[in-house]
């Protein structure tokens, strides 16, 4: 499963639509997700899992970059 996470880089940061980040990840669980950016310093709005259709268009897209694989 792929899951698209929305963040801040910095946890201090409010957070403003223009400044959020995007990564993407292949994991089994969000939860696996959110272990993994634990450490991280990081201000997760959303991790959200792409389904089919989505993952389609995001993949038409050259800013669609998969950054871990956890699963």
């Amino acid at each position: 499963m792929v899951y698209k996470v929305f963040f801040q880089e910095d946890k201090r940061e409010v957070p403003v639509r223009e400044h959020t980040k995007v990564l993407y990840f292949e994991a089994n669980s969000e939860k696996d997700v959110r272990i993994f950016l634990k450490d991280r310093p990081y201000n997760i709005e959303l991790v959200q899992l792409l389904t089919d259709a989505h993952l389609q268009y995001e993949q038409e897209h050259e800013a669609f970059n998969i950054t871990e694989n956890l699963a």
